[in-house]
């Protein structure tokens, strides 16, 4: 079980959250000009890394807040997670 370190909260197991998907997707600024295909790209295409990957979280049975975690989709490790709002760290600065 992955061990969580809520930016609120602490350290917490995995079940008190809830996988939101792949972090920092930014929404059209128009959706109503997107044809259908590029809403469909919008929806569902997202990356798949090997290695470092942002994720979003929310924190269900705690505080309730988002957060983005940088997780090593190889390893399973958690490099670091901080709140949703904040951009992504970049790599050298999160790993220990």
């Amino acid at each position: 079980m992955l061990q969580i370190p809520c930016p609120y909260c602490g350290i917490r197991p995995e079940i008190e959250f809830s996988y939101g998907g792949q972090a920092h997707i930014a929404r059209p600024q128009d959706p109503g000009l997107l044809d259908d295909r590029a809403w469909a790209d919008f929806l569902y295409t997202r990356t798949n890394p090997r290695g470092t990957h942002a994720e979003r979280w929310r924190h269900r049975h705690g505080c309730g807040r988002f957060i983005n975690v940088l997780r090593d989709t190889v390893s399973d490790r958690i490099l670091c997670a901080y709140p949703a709002e904040a951009p992504r760290p970049t790599n050298e600065s999160v790993l220990p």
